[in-house]
């Protein structure tokens, strides 16, 4: 391997981005150790927080033993397919990557939330801060070092066997991101379900009907609330970074493998293990800075390990003598273009000023839930334009610099310290998780105001996260397209009439699937309002605190909606390519990949950003703003985060994981075709 051969630190083997994961996986379970030594607290916190991590272990159980009998298929069809039992392998270790990765992820908040929970109760703000970003870093060090274990691994295992047939071992490896995605698909969807049929279904009746606090433990709806932060905000958000992460590197080897370059093959994985170190070196940061703020420590570690580790990877480009400078500028685009939607989109969701777009929505419930709904749809429209133009450029300026392989490039540098990144996005949910077992527990108020503070800024880190991952599976999702252009030499001509007839099927697609998970969530939604409305009405004292909700009756509600509402979008995304490629032609699958990623990534921004306006809207309100909590004000803001809830949660991060099915499906049939 001729990369990095003169580096200053010596010689990069094929072997090192496989040694990195392991090292990055051992620091997460490091994590969970200092975790772990922290107290969970008095008995009614720990039964709180087991009813949760049970609830959240069993569904993500459930999801993964449906997923299976479908991944036996895609292994089974491709092994005895010619695209063989290379192909096959690869499926099975990209869907098992993502499924330790989601599963350990989501283990570990469940450890976390009870603890941070505890520590805002008896140390304050600095140490509740500490536990939920380490919870949350668990996640992701967990994407990380699971996507360079069984990318970097296969890699060497497919050099080694193929004989440096780069094409061969290319395709071999793109098996990788359908297995992936697979369960990026299944999780996202699923856990969405789940979590927003629950979150609605307690919000309409407890704050609006009952006029009881949120996270109550008189409202039987909140157990299955906490559960799905778990399986659809950090395995499922896991999942989807993780498939894009994965999809990045898979196109610029791809890519690469058609100019017969063995080191731009390699310089994506060099680059995600150069990243994975730079993320542990940015949750030093955050953690040595958390005695400041918590904004402060959060964003000290969302710039500092980009900024590191573009350094890292500029010297390592000008000191390898078979990689020019132009790659490094493709990849410097990428990272900024990440940090540029990540401000825009804080901009848009995380404003806490009167005059900010949050504040003025805030201000709309003045006169009614009607027009929160109208300025929040307004801010969702809106706040797509700047990041569009944003990737637009990145995809400009890269291609300028390297051709299409500078697409696939960008990507890896966007998602290269992606380690860092899911942790700022995952420890939000293990913060609102901590509030919710305060409030079920009877902690201080001052407990509760510790988590909600650092909740607000969680949602604000998830909006940008969210913003963050679909920037990233744009541009991941186009690298997969312009690779599957170059397999099938194809030309996407406008005047090509089978290109349009492509581009109007496939703009179709993100409307169907929205629609069907918003659909999914309304019904779960209607059926946990009447559970809880009937636990109201017929358990005897449950109002006056002196009986216990049936918890697990909306647990087992929300499960069942998500496992069966989620085949139905998944069988769309894996199958729509096999249809049009073999019943159309490769023309106007490409055509039709097109449509779709133009249609996932306007409805993926408005409906993210809506979601999140909403969502920090009604916290707008909740501080004491025009008039706070109980007012017809922080109703109106209620019914807006309401439906907020699966715009943001469900039907959003479904467009991202849509678009990459659709292309990576598209990429492995290629050679077929």
């Amino acid at each position: 391997m001729g990369i990095f051969e003169n580096f200053i630190i010596g010689p990069m083997t094929p072997w090192g981005p496989f040694i990195v994961g392991l090292v990055g996986l051992v620091c997460a379970f490091a994590l969970y150790g200092l975790i772990m030594k922290y107290p969970e607290g008095n008995p009614k916190v720990v039964k709180i927080g087991n009813q949760i991590h049970l609830g959240a272990k069993v569904f993500m159980i459930t999801e993964y033993k449906i997923l299976l009998p479908v991944l036996l298929v895609l292994v089974l069809a491709c092994g005895f397919s010619p695209l063989g039992w290379d192909t096959a392998l690869a499926i099975a270790v990209g869907a098992l990557s993502s499924a330790i990765a989601g599963f350990i992820g989501m283990y570990s908040a469940t450890k976390a939330n009870v603890r941070t929970a505890t520590a805002a109760e008896e140390s304050g703000q600095e140490r509740a801060l500490s536990i939920s970003f380490f919870g949350g870093s668990i996640m992701g060090l967990c994407v990380a070092s699971m996507g360079l274990i069984g990318l970097g691994g296969l890699y060497v295992y497919f050099v080694g066997s193929m004989n440096d047939d780069y094409k061969t071992i290319a395709s071999a490896l793109e098996g990788f991101g359908v297995g992936a995605s697979a369960v990026a698909l299944f999780s996202r969807v699923g856990g969405g379900i789940f979590t927003k049929s629950a979150d609605v279904g307690a919000d309409l009746v407890g704050k609006i009907e009952a006029g009881i606090p949120e996270d109550d433990p008189r409202n039987p709806g909140v157990i299955a609330d906490n559960v799905g932060d778990n399986v659809g905000d950090i395995a499922g958000m896991g999942s989807d970074i993780f498939e894009s992460y994965c999809g990045a590197m898979i196109a610029s080897i791809a890519i690469a493998a058609t100019l017969s370059n063995p080191d731009l093959m390699f310089l994506p994985l060099w680059l995600a293990a150069s990243g994975l170190f730079c993320s542990l070196i940015g949750i030093g940061i955050v953690r040595s800075q958390v005695s400041r703020s918590p904004a402060v420590a959060l964003r000290y570690g969302t710039f500092f390990s980009p900024i590191i580790f573009l350094i890292f990877a500029g010297l390592s480009i000008y000191y390898s003598p078979n990689v020019e400078m132009n790659y490094f500028y493709s990849i410097l685009t990428g990272a900024v273009g990440g940090i540029l939607i990540g401000l825009i989109t804080e901009y848009y969701t995380g404003g806490s000023t009167l005059d900010s777009p949050v504040g003025k929505i805030a201000k709309s419930g003045e006169t009614g839930p009607a027009t929160v709904i109208i300025s929040g749809l307004s801010v969702g429209m809106i706040s797509v334009v700047m990041p569009i133009l944003v990737i637009a450029g990145i995809i400009g300026v890269s291609t300028y610099f390297s051709g299409l392989y500078g697409v696939g490039i960008a990507a890896v540098g966007m998602l290269s310290t992606v380690g860092i990144t899911m942790a700022i996005d995952a420890y939000g949910p293990v913060a609102d998780n901590a509030g919710g077992i305060a409030e079920m527990s009877g902690m201080k108020s001052e407990v509760r105001e510790i988590t909600d503070s650092l909740d607000e800024l969680g949602n604000t880190t998830a909006a940008i996260g969210k913003g963050f991952a679909i920037g990233a599976a744009a541009l991941a999702a186009l690298a997969i397209i312009a690779a599957f252009t170059q397999v099938t030499k194809v030309e996407l001509l406008l005047s090509d009439p089978r290109v349009l007839v492509g581009m109007f099927i496939g703009g179709t697609i993100p409307f169907l699937v929205s629609s069907i998970t918003m659909t999914a969530v309304g019904d779960a939604a209607f059926e946990m309002i009447e559970e809880i409305r009937r636990q109201f009405r017929e358990i005897p004292g449950l109002l006056e605190g002196k009986a216990d909700p049936d918890t697990a009756k909306c647990v087992d509600i929300a499960t069942n909606a998500a496992l069966k509402k989620m085949l139905l979008p998944g069988a769309i995304a894996i199958l729509s390519p096999i249809v049009i490629g073999f019943g159309l032609g490769a023309i106007e699958l490409g055509g039709m990949l097109a449509g779709a990623l133009l249609g996932c990534v306007l409805l993926a921004l408005m409906m993210a950003n809506a979601g999140g306006a909403w969502d920090n809207a009604k916290k707008f309100v909740e501080k004491g703003n025009f008039g706070g909590k109980g007012t017809e004000t922080h109703s109106a803001a209620v019914v807006g985060d309401t439906v907020g809830d699966p715009f943001k949660d469900t039907s959003g991060p479904s467009m991202n994981i849509l678009i990459n099915v659709m292309a990576i499906v598209s990429l492995v049939i290629a050679p077929l075709l």
